[in-house]
């Protein structure tokens, strides 16, 4: 479970980064390349398998291991020891899980699939024009209401589970500790930030 979510936080750093180019003023010619480079890459198309391949396993992992917790404690506790010794984030991780599973799920559908069975209209220079159909699905207010609920649970999704994958690693020192805990914070407010930026900005621009 910790490898695997450690890898896919790898994996959203890039992908953010790579997303970012949605911001670039030039039409979107940079992320349509980016989206070509993307889908037409040996080495790209080997890693992207890898992931989805990793997100399943994070997910069942995730499952079993709260199916597990549930029947280990077949009788709830008559009051819910609320904020003693735990945090919300991991008393409710399988929720969170649940939601970004989802928001993968259409957010999939939206972008991967029309990409790959959908009908994209073509650019001038023969690209793909994928920029036209991530501008039009954030348009839609409701969508990027979607977007930004699912990114705020990977914040807390990612809270709690960047530090306690390095515990189930095995890596907790008095004086590393901390340090894994500002990182993770830090981590799992930057980049959900980074991935927001990217449906308001082209929201706001559609609407002005």
């Amino acid at each position: 479970m910790s490898l695997t979510g450690l890898f896919l936080c790898t994996f959203l750093v890039v992908h953010m980064a790579g997303n970012m180019q949605l911001l670039i003023p030039d039409g979107g010619q940079t992320f349509n390349e980016y989206t070509k480079t993307m889908t037409s890459s040996p080495f790209i198309k080997v890693v992207g398998i890898f992931t989805y391949i990793t997100i399943l396993l994070h997910a069942i992992q995730g499952i079993l291991i709260a199916l597990k917790n549930r029947k280990s404690r077949a009788v709830g506790y008559a009051h819910k020891m609320q904020g003693k010794g735990s945090s919300w984030a991991s008393r409710n991780m399988a929720l969170l899980g649940t939601v970004i599973f989802v928001f993968l799920i259409v957010h999939l559908q939206s972008f991967w699939y029309q990409m790959k069975f959908g009908t994209i209209p073509m650019t001038d220079d023969g690209l793909k024009d994928m920029y036209s159909i991530v501008v039009n699905a954030f348009s839609n207010p409701l969508y990027v209401a979607f977007y930004l609920i699912s990114l705020l649970a990977l914040a807390y999704h990612l809270i709690h589970g960047f530090q306690s994958a390095f515990q189930s690693l095995g890596i907790r020192h008095s004086k590393y500790t901390p340090i894994i805990k500002f990182i993770g914070y830090a981590f799992s407010i930057l980049v959900p930030l980074g991935f927001a930026s990217q449906p308001i900005f082209l929201y706001i621009k559609s609407i002005s």
